[in-house]
């Protein structure tokens, strides 16, 4: 199949199928006209990639987990590990968006949006980190 089809197939677009290639993560065949020629192993390869990518892993996190995917005498251990550690920063990424939106909720509310100038929003950002001790409950 091209890589129009590949896509459709997959979900991704034409761009990101090329550029999996260029890193090395898809190798199509090519035919003598250098077209690419995916086959059914690239198609899955290339939603592996796409699954993986859309849980936030990075670039090289998806080569190691489809280089284990590939190795099959490789530990279930192995890619518990790395699913964790992923799991962990995602954790962290909420626990700061957390603290973010309680920072920003309890400027919002001490802030009567009217027609003085004050503005607690302004000067609290002003004032340096907003994050207070009372934030973080």
């Amino acid at each position: 199949m091209n890589i129009k089809e590949a896509g459709e197939r997959s979900g991704l677009p034409a761009k990101t199928i090329r550029y999996y290639e260029e890193i090395g993560l898809v190798r199509p065949m090519r035919d003598a006209n250098g077209y690419r020629r995916f086959r059914e192993d690239d198609l899955h390869k290339l939603a592996f990639l796409g699954r993986a990518r859309s849980l936030g892993f990075s670039i090289e996190e998806c080569r190691t987990l489809l280089a284990l995917w590939e190795d099959r005498s490789r530990a279930s251990a192995d890619v518990k590990r790395l699913a964790e550690r992923h799991l962990d920063q995602i954790e962290g990424k909420i626990a700061e968006l957390q603290a973010m939106q309680t920072t920003l909720s309890h400027l919002v509310s001490a802030c009567s949006g009217d027609d003085r100038p004050d503005c607690p929003i302004l000067e609290g950002l002003s004032a340096g980190p907003v994050c207070c001790a009372a934030d973080q409950g």
